[in-house]
C-alpha cells in the first residue's frame, strides 16, 4: 500500500500546484530560520557586552551559525511542516482532482482557521517530542545510529499524524488511515527529510501519498 502510494504520489511533486507550494514553504522557512540567525546574534552581542567579553563580531557570527546550523537540523522538518500545513489543501486538492475527482467534488473545505490550528498544533507536537527526546538524542550518539533509529521511529510517528490530519478532516465518511499504513508513511516521510535536496521536496511527495493511502482504498474496493 505504502509503495504503491509513493509510485502514485512521484509524479504530483512536478505539479504546478506542488511548485507553488514548494515555493511558498521555502520562502517561509527560510524566512523564519533568518529571523531566528538575527534574533540569536542579537542576543550573543548583548551578552557579550554585559559581560565584557573579547572576540568581536567574528566570535558572534560562529556562535549564530553554529547554533542556527544546529536548529535547522532539529528544526526544519518541524517548521517546514507547520508552514506547508498552511497550503495544504494546494497539493491535496491537486491531487485529488488529477486522481479522484469524484472524491474531490465531495471533499469538506478545510478552511484557512483549521488550516493554522493544524500549523500549530503540528509544530508544537513536533518540538514538544523531540526536544523531550533530546537527552536520549545525546546519549545514544555513543552507538552510531541509535540517535537516527530514535529519530526516524519518534519523527515516522508524528509525520505519519500530521500527514494523515491534512487529508482525512476532508473526507469525514471515509475510514481513517490505519495506523500502521500511517507509521509506514511517516517513516517514508521521515527518510527522506534525512536527504538533502530531497528533504525540500519530502513534504509535497508524502502528502500526496497520504491522499493516495486514504482515497485509492476506495478506489481499488
Amino acid at each position: 500500500m505504502v509503495l504503491t502510494a509513493a509510485l502514485r504520489a512521484f509524479p504530483s511533486i512536478f505539479h504546478g500546484a506542488a511548485l507553488r507550494l514548494l515555493f511558498k514553504t521555502l520562502v517561509l522557512t527560510l524566512f523564519l530560520f533568518t529571523g531566528l540567525g538575527a534574533a540569536l546574534w542579537a542576543a550573543f552581542h548583548a551578552l557579550r557586552l554585559h559581560l565584557g567579553w573579547g572576540g568581536g563580531g567574528f566570535a558572534e557570527a560562529t556562535a549564530t551559525a553554529l547554533l542556527v546550523v544546529g536548529a535547522g537540523w532539529l528544526l526544519f522538518r518541524a517548521v517546514a511542516m507547520a508552514v506547508m500545513g498552511l497550503f495544504a489543501d494546494d497539493i491535496v486538492e491537486a491531487v485529488e482532482r488529477d486522481s479522484y475527482p469524484q472524491a474531490a467534488l465531495a471533499a469538506r473545505p478545510v478552511g484557512w482557521a483549521r488550516s493554522l490550528r493544524f500549523a500549530l498544533a503540528s509544530l508544537a507536537r513536533t518540538l514538544g517530542w523531540n526536544l523531550l527526546a533530546l537527552p536520549a538524542y545525546m546519549l545514544l550518539l555513543v552507538t552510531g545510529v541509535g540517535t537516527i533509529g530514535l529519530f526516524l521511529v519518534l519523527n515516522a510517528y508524528l509525520l505519519g499524524r500530521d500527514m494523515a490530519d491534512m487529508v482525512e478532516p476532508r473526507h469525514p465518511a471515509l475510514p481513517p488511515i490505519p495506523r500502521s499504513s500511517r507509521w509506514l508513511l511517516g517513516l517514508v516521510s521521515a527518510l527522506a527529510f534525512l536527504i538533502p535536496l530531497v528533504n525540500l521536496l519530502a513534504p509535497i511527495w508524502t502528502a500526496a501519498m497520504a491522499v493516495h493511502m486514504l482515497l485509492g482504498r476506495k478506489t481499488s474496493a
